[in-house]
């Protein structure tokens, strides 16, 4: 009967397990279109089909293509579209280019503020084929928007369709509207698809500069019917080196609005792999579910002033979707359950139903298991790395066999914890064990309390943990019974933190699984009494068969294949002042590929001034000398240098005698530069600022661009050594190089300049 008891438990908790996961994305079984109004998956499809054959970064034949495609599909939906062209500069990514933005708009019938619908239409440089990010957008717009005018009603609301331009290059599309657009003072809110993976389920991230309850009432209000969010999101979101278009309108213009975004496969990211084929089904599903509710709701709400005075903490829950409270009830809760617990504790010696010997012996066991759980997930990965090298040219720190890691270490952290507490199984007053979790689990509330409140949903396991505690001091159930019911009271624990075992590695990387057992461990404390066992151990046995089985399933599949490619990476760099060239690599494992270049001697590490701007900030782990080629390189003329009072006046011109992708400028020493333009567009508002040494501006080139042009103004004791790099991604097609194409095993690595010639210059000015 025990043994049965813990078979129902485990099913139970598997329940809830794949519970959590479904409630969090529809399926495709769900999908019934029947009708013209509906939003049909086949049409959405066909778009992405369309604008994903190649890759159609800034610059290329096929952006143009792509351009004209969106542009005559919503003319065809009867809408007047413009492409509206303009110079945009991100200080703050230290980006700029000409800026092709795709524009409509939709009468509404009341004088109130403008919903606007964003998405961008540019893959990532210089390969990716950009279904996901942003396809994915662009096809939900398209389809959805058809739908929506199929219904022939007039929204209250104006909307705006922006598909922008060169948000891969810095968010530059979302710059040229927001700073210089008279539309962009019409827009309320902003509903804005993204994506940074090709799967998963699709998760609601609000942007504001303020607090949060008014717009998370509102897309409540717009009953989304897969609403995966929570208030730690956000948080966990601002603090990556990632922002997205709606990003700009919240900085730039106080406007409101809400990411919807994927990160499931995220190895498919910015690669050759984010192809129409790959994109989830249902996670296109979940981003059109989200479009077609919030879209009817907020063309017709009152969107004037969604800026609020208070902060929510919201979280996915059991039935309800999504329950909220305010952060004012986060103390109070606190309080509660302290109060409860000191409470319990009293009664709990009272009735002889704990001791404290057995209390110091349960810290003893949960901090243990704490430590090993955490540290041997952490040492194993880095154990792993070695073993596999070539994990680490894998940028995004998320393997093709990632999901299976997750499992193998899931596993392993569960056998971790019950051959731990395995010692325990002789405690007669099984209660004491309980103690220790419940307070860590207060302490860790405390410390989110006061640091990061938008995770004070971390409160509502502490409630499940001290009804449990309740019941075990209160009550003399037989333990059969007290097995099944506290996994029963245990479900609100693991729906709301089972995905937050997946989500962390997959969004993080795989660094991050120490963290996922760190979770595991939290949560099993909390589930001591449903695990307890005083003689059958086969739950320890199957998790650490388990666990072998799946590490070794990692292992089988840890190599590359045509589905799961090799990201690599080959780079040519001529230096025109000391007539050198060299050949360098991003990766640190050599395959066939690097190898025609790099297999003999060639020097391990970087070269001066050769690496360009990657958000990774990598540099190249090889490099070799190899043959001058004398490559033209693009004419930089001085046309102002001039010195007026204590300041210098100039003006650089650069104009281009081969087609090159993009022009870095950097500069030597730090430098404090006032009336910064680039191409005539003033950056900064004319205001002065500092950039370090390194670059100071990446200009990509539009396919209208012929030249660039540079004016500022500085010190005129200041001395200026400037470097350009003039960058082309054509080093396989350029007739000065024989390199072997890549096999179909092979793409190249994403993140980095790849498969390019760099010509650099010194200008000493």
């Amino acid at each position: 009967m025990k043994r049965f008891s813990t078979i129902v438990s485990v099913l139970i908790i598997l329940g809830v397990i794949y519970w959590s996961f479904s409630d969090a994305k529809p399926s495709l079984e769900s999908n019934t279109t029947n009708v013209i109004t509906d939003f049909s998956i086949d049409n959405a499809l066909l778009h992405l089909k369309n604008i994903s054959k190649k890759a159609h970064f800034v610059g290329t034949q096929e952006h143009q293509k792509v351009q004209n495609y969106i542009k005559n599909e919503l003319t065809k939906l009867g809408l007047e579209t413009k492409i509206e062209t303009q110079t945009a500069v991100n200080t703050k990514w230290f980006a700029a280019t000409t800026t092709q933005n795709i524009m409509a708009r939709l009468k509404g019938s009341g004088n109130g503020k403008a919903l606007l619908l964003l998405t961008h239409y540019d893959s990532d440089p210089h390969s990716s084929l950009g279904a996901s990010d942003a396809g994915s957008g662009v096809a939900t717009i398209l389809e959805g928007v058809r739908a929506f005018l199929a219904k022939n009603k007039t929204p209250k609301n104006d909307i705006i369709i922006l598909i922008s331009d060169a948000e891969e290059l810095g968010l530059l599309g979302a710059k040229a509207f927001v700073n210089q657009h008279h539309w962009a003072k019409d827009v309320g809110l902003v509903l804005n698809f993204e994506a940074r993976g090709s799967g998963g389920p699709s998760y609601m991230l609000m942007e504001t500069n303020g607090k949060n309850s008014k717009l998370l009432s509102e897309f409540i209000a717009a009953k989304p019917n897969y609403p995966a969010a929570n208030s730690l999101m956000y948080a966990i979101y601002k603090k990556l080196p990632n922002d997205t278009d709606l990003t700009v309108f919240r900085e730039d213009a106080n406007i409101n609005g809400f990411n919807f975004a994927f990160v499931g496969d995220h190895f498919d990211y910015h690669t050759t792999q984010d192809s129409y084929e790959r994109l989830n089904r249902e996670t296109l599903l979940h981003q059109a579910d989200y479009f077609t509710t919030t879209l009817n709701y907020f063309s017709n709400s009152d969107l004037t002033n969604l800026n609020s005075d208070e902060d929510f903490v919201y979280v996915n829950f059991p039935f309800t979707k999504l329950i909220s409270y305010p952060f004012s009830w986060i103390i109070p809760m606190l309080i509660i359950a302290l109060i409860l617990f000191i409470t319990l504790l009293f009664f709990g010696f009272l009735f002889n139903k704990i001791t404290l010997k057995g209390i110091l012996k349960g810290f003893v066991f949960f901090l243990v298991s704490l430590i090993l759980c955490g540290g041997i997930s952490f040492g194993l990965w880095k154990l792993l790395l070695i073993i596999h090298p070539h994990y680490t040219d894998i940028l995004h720190g998320f393997t093709y066999n990632g999901y299976t890691y997750i499992l193998a270490f899931t596993f392993l952290n569960l056998w971790l914890l019950f051959t731990i507490y395995k010692r325990a199984s002789k405690e007669e007053k099984t209660t004491n064990l309980l103690i220790a979790p419940i307070f860590i689990w207060l302490l860790i509330n405390f410390l989110i309390g006061v640091y990061l409140k938008g995770a004070s949903f971390f409160i509502i396991p502490v409630f499940s943990g001290l009804l449990i505690l309740a019941i075990a001091i209160f009550l003399n159930l037989e333990d059969k019974s007290k097995r099944i019911l506290f996994t029963i009271l245990s479900i609100p624990t693991i729906y709301i933190f089972a995905p937050w075992v997946k989500i962390f590695p997959v969004g993080l990387g795989l660094k991050i699984l120490f963290l996922s057992a760190i979770f595991i461990v939290l949560i099993f404390g909390l589930m001591l009494l449903t695990f307890h066992q005083k003689k059958s151990f086969w739950t320890q046995k199957w998790s650490g068969v388990l666990a072998i089985l799946f590490f070794g399933i990692a292992t089988y599949n840890s190599d590359f294949s045509i589905d799961n490619k090799k990201p690599n990476s080959l780079v040519y760099i001529e230096n025109s002042d000391a007539k050198t060239a060299y050949f360098g690599t991003y990766n640190n494992t050599l395959d066939s590929y690097t190898k025609q270049i790099f297999k003999d001697n060639f020097v391990k590490g970087s070269i001066e001034n050769a690496e360009t701007n990657s958000k990774y900030n990598t540099r190249f782990k090889f490099h070799k000398k190899t043959a001058f080629k004398n490559i033209s390189s693009a004419k930089i003329s001085i046309e102002l240098d001039t010195i007026i009072n204590s300041k210098r006046f100039l003006e650089l011109v650069v104009i281009p005698n081969r087609k090159i992708n993009k022009i870095e400028f950097l500069t030597k020493t730090a430098l404090k530069i006032q009336q910064f333009k680039v191409n005539d567009v003033l950056v900064n508002n004319g205001k002065s600022y500092k950039v370090k040494n390194g670059t100071f501006l990446t200009y990509y080139l539009a396919k209208q661009d012929k030249e660039v042009v540079l004016s500022f103004v500085v010190n005129a004791t200041e001395k200026l050594e400037l470097i350009v790099n003039e960058i082309s991604n054509d080093l396989l097609t350029n007739k000065n190089f024989n390199i072997k194409p890549r096999t179909e095993e092979m793409m190249p690595m994403p993140f980095v300049t790849n498969d390019a010639i760099i010509i650099t210059k010194r200008l000493k000015l």
